[in-house]
């Protein structure tokens, strides 16, 4: 979110565009930091001469649908039909736009208000400019369809009719404005296609991949295999003289993986020419200190940990100890999942133009704030002096909240004054130069009483850290299901040293924790002679808000009991003891991103894998849909994804400090013939929307593992799903 401090009680500013036009400036508090000042919104609203109506979009686009749902909340509350509006993506500057991250299933929660009162602000403008010119009260007057109307009369004017004298009139107190109550709404709830997609359809060039500028040379870095290595010495002027050459550049990097890494830039009128250029290169690395880490030595450390003294806790509550020797029964289970790159299709690109001591950027990013502050350490410019202009982006997924791309396309440009560098990385760059979801181990124990109930959790999670922190997106929260829920608990947790860069992939921490702790609960259910639904239903017990610490909003074990026996009766999970050997029916749920999800998942085994056949996903994200079409197709899109973690045989391996994986044959998606059929239910609940792009994943592959289980009785407790656990 933006920083950017306001200083009046008036938001809003109006002016005249050519040709009679209105440009409304639309400056909506969000919300307070910390020291109280408010954060802003800032959306441009462009009202012209035949009313057409141009609304901004400021968040980038990755097939989450921000480029559509913005500005359907602002046409809504200005009351335009639909047919009225074009879209028009923004630049990125959160000093003008507010925040722009897109991740973490965040900007319908942070907009759902602030973006409604940037269209309430400007009809409350045209309003006022037509009362004014009427003499009548505006209470009296209606809007509807780019007019306003005057019902005593049967006076009506178009918005662009009013906007030299709407440009005139002081703005309105955002915060004293009155939002349309849901009944009334006509455009939020409708299902809308993307702008894009027509173009996306017909091939046409949108992404950063496709961007061009007259004049632009190809870039493709090398750098050492082995994150961290440096550089020695290359054959430059070998490279240098082959054909299609322009430029070889050595690159000194500062060894921070979203920054620089040490390497070697060369650029030519073509990228293919670039690359084959790449092939004569021969590089002479210093790797001794980062040659040592490997997937293998990574398992032999975590066995070793595992029954040892962990490096900390991350929560301790009750007399474990005491519960598990007074326990009628225990249950035991290891569990693991592997790094995971995120395999977007589109690999990391970047334009970049430095000329007059500013550059200009063209990025597919979801994080511009943050490759602004990395562009201007390693340019040392002041951040007013680079422009970061959004591409539409193909697959994020995490991947590009991390701007290394932009960093390195941005020195490259810096060192030719004038000439537009594109930096594209190659698929093999792309899948060895990632941000890897991190590995993780599980050692877990639960104690059970006569009855059945579960009165003590213990997880040993070993995973990756410096100075005990945990890297990136390795994290496992204090209140993770089900601790909130049980007297006696201990989650400890023991660090491995890597040299892999890791990074956040679509539900982070939530995508591997879910696979644990809800498969594992699904053996203590069976243990408890319940199935997991049952156990989840008595944990959370009756209903109540259960407060987090992290400013989120609190769990509510309401909405996840709906959710859990919504889906229950979608799946027919009663009948499920009647489906044919060889096939079952698994559960799931889980609360992330502000969403609550349970999920089942029908699976048949088919040569010793299991055959997806339908999953049924009920969801709770408050009170409004915005866009039904794309929240189903962000639920589906989650559920395949999470399908593809464990099905398609993906896992990032690691030999000598170096990715061995270098293309989708060896990181593998899931194809259209594997993808099941699935069926999305909402619940509306009154409480304000959250996010989808995220909390439909995590509850599928517990749901899928739990289901193999109950097809061939074996349990999976690592990833990928492989032929050899079923055989």
């Amino acid at each position: 979110m933006s920083a950017a401090t306001l200083s009046r009680r008036s938001f809003i500013s109006a002016s005249l565009i050519a040709g009679g036009g209105l440009l409304f400036d639309l400056n909506v508090p969000l919300a307070r930091a910390a020291d109280g000042t408010p954060t802003i919104l800032t959306a441009f609203i462009r009202i012209l001469p035949d009313n057409r109506v141009i609304i901004g979009a400021k968040n980038a686009e990755i097939g989450q649908g921000a480029k559509t749902m913005l500005p359907m909340l602002i046409a809504e509350e200005l009351d335009v039909d639909w047919a009225q509006v074009t879209i028009e993506q923004t630049h990125a500057d959160q000093s003008i736009f507010g925040g722009q991250v897109a991740g973490g299933s965040r900007t319908t929660p942070r907009e759902w208000v602030p973006t409604r009162r940037a269209g309430a602000a400007a009809r409350a403008m045209l309003v006022s400019a037509a009362a004014a010119q009427w003499g009548v009260p505006a209470e009296r007057l209606k809007t509807a369809s780019g007019k306003v109307s005057d019902p005593a009369s049967g006076k009506s004017l178009t918005y662009a009719a009013l906007a030299v004298a709407a440009a005139k009139l002081p703005a309105p107190d955002p915060e004293k404005l009155t939002l349309k109550d849901a009944a009334d709404f006509r455009i939020i709830g409708q299902s809308i296609i993307g702008p894009d997609t027509p173009a996306i359809v017909a091939g046409k060039p949108l992404f950063g991949i496709d961007f061009k500028l007259p004049g632009m040379l190809y870039a493709v870095i090398e750098n050492c295999p082995a994150f961290g290595g440096t550089l020695k010495s290359a054959n430059i002027d070998e490279v240098k003289a082959l054909p299609g050459v322009a430029h070889v550049l050595t690159i000194k990097g500062d060894g921070q993986p979203e920054s620089l890494f040490d390497g070697v830039a060369i650029l030519s009128k073509s990228w293919w020419s670039a690359n084959k250029a790449r092939e004569a290169l021969k590089v002479e690395w210093d790797d001794s200190a980062v040659s040592g880490f490997s997937t293998e030595g990574y398992a032999k450390q975590a066995a070793a940990r595992r029954t040892g003294k962990a490096d900390g806790d991350i929560i301790r509550k009750g007399d474990v100890d005491a519960a598990f020797a007074a326990a009628a029964k225990t249950v035991k289970a290891d569990y693991s999942y592997p790094f995971l790159a995120h395999g977007t299709l589109e690999p990391q690109n970047c334009t970049a133009l430095f000329k007059d001591g500013a550059i200009e950027i063209w990025a597919p990013t979801q994080y511009p704030e943050n490759g602004r502050s990395l562009v201007a350490k390693a340019l040392n410019l002041p951040p007013e002096k680079i422009r970061i202009n959004f591409t539409r982006i193909g697959g994020g997924f995490g991947r590009r909240l991390m701007n290394d791309y932009m960093v390195r396309a941005a020195v490259i440009a810096a060192k030719l004054p004038g000439v537009p560098v594109k930096l594209l990385y190659s698929r093999q760059d792309d899948m060895r130069r990632d941000f890897y979801r991190p590995a993780g181990w599980h050692g877990f124990r639960a104690a059970l009483d006569a009855k059945g109930k579960l009165t003590a959790f213990h997880d040993h999670f070993i995973t990756f850290g410096k100075d005990g922190e945990p890297v990136r997106a390795a994290e496992m929260p204090e209140y993770e299901p089900p601790v909130e829920f049980v007297d006696n608990v201990v989650m400890e947790q023991s660090f491995l040293s890597t040299n892999m860069p890791t990074g956040w992939l679509r539900a982070p921490g939530s995508n591997a924790l879910a696979f644990v702790t809800q498969a594992f609960l699904d053996e203590v259910a069976q243990a408890a002679g319940k199935d997991l639904p049952t156990l989840m239903l008595e944990l959370l017990g009756a209903d109540r808000e259960i407060p987090r610490g992290d400013r989120s909003p609190p769990f509510v074990t309401a909405r996840a009991k709906a959710v859990i026996e919504k889906v229950c009766a979608m799946a027919g999970w009663d009948q499920r003891a009647r489906m044919p050997k060889g096939s079952g029916k698994g559960f799931a749920f889980y609360f992330s991103h502000m969403g609550y999800f349970a999920e089942v998942v029908e699976v048949a085994i088919v040569d010793s894998m299991p055959k997806v056949k339908t999953v049924w996903v009920a969801g709770d994200i408050g009170s409004q849909i915005i866009n039904p079409l794309n929240a189903m197709h962000q639920a589906q899109g989650s559920v395949i994804e999470g399908l593809t973690q464990a099905l398609a045989g993906q896992s990032i391996t690691q030999v000598a400090g170096a990715v061995e994986q270098s293309n989708f044959d060896g990181h593998p998606l899931l194809r259209i013939p594997d993808t099941p059929d699935i069926l999305v239910e909402f619940i509306r609940t009154d409480y304000p929307p959250t996010g989808l792009g995220e909390p439909a994943l995590p509850p599928v592959i517990p749901a899928m593992v739990n289901a193999v289980h109950a097809a061939t009785g074996r349990r999976i407790r690592s990833l990928p799903v492989t032929p050899d656990m079923l055989a």
